[in-house]
């Protein structure tokens, strides 16, 4: 059985594991972690708040949203979705937003494949900002993965070849949600305009 290894009083632990007497130590070297140790103590406290803050504020919209259906006699189920909640003088707004994660299925190759197809056929007379697009749609991100945007922006060209339409419903049938990520996001109005700023929870933001 392993167990923690305590720090013997008069000693520090080095970042290479090493116990180090505190009296060969720079004092600039303990202010500097007393001060790093003080940062992340609060950092973490905050992180928990925040924590705590988002469960509440999801937990309260939801409630609010299923009481205010109840007036007109709904029952609301089934998908969260996103939720705009006005202060009462308009000067606040809270958003629920819900954003979905989608990925593409094995049908994208067939739809790439079909494209392909139109592309070697249409090769002198296809415009090359159209296979620019494709080409850039097809071409995987940094971490590997299709991005999906540019590959469903391709459904807006009215191509009438049917090769080209198969693979428009190929990529289509092959878009799946596979997860979803909810935020809170919070707004102030400015003066008396129309507009709102946010209230940034983020501590590059503030």
């Amino acid at each position: 059985m392993n167990a923690q290894q305590t720090t013997p009083a008069g000693y520090r632990k080095n970042a290479q594991g090493h116990l180090i007497p505190e009296s060969l130590i720079k004092p600039i070297d303990i202010e500097r972690d007393r001060l790093v140790q003080h940062l992340v103590d609060r950092a973490s406290e905050l992180n928990g708040e925040l924590a705590d803050y988002k469960a509440v504020a999801f937990g309260d919209i939801e409630a609010f949203v299923e009481m205010s259906a109840e007036q007109y006699g709904a029952k609301v189920g089934g998908k969260k979705g996103n939720v705009t909640l006005f202060s009462f003088d308009g000067r606040y707004k809270i958003q629920r937003a819900v954003q979905e994660r989608i990925a593409f299925d094995e049908r994208l190759q067939a739809a790439r494949a079909l494209i392909d197809e139109c592309f070697q056929e249409w090769t002198q007379n296809a415009r090359p900002e159209v296979i620019a697009l494709v080409n850039d749609a097809f071409r995987a991100d940094t971490n590997g993965e299709i991005r999906t945007a540019r590959v469903l922006a391709l459904r807006r060209f009215a191509i009438s070849d049917e090769r080209w339409q198969r693979a428009m419903s190929a990529i289509g049938e092959a878009c799946q949600v596979i997860g979803s990520k909810s935020y809170i996001r919070i707004y102030e109005r400015v003066g008396d305009t129309d507009q709102y700023r946010p209230i940034s929870l983020d501590i590059a933001g503030v």
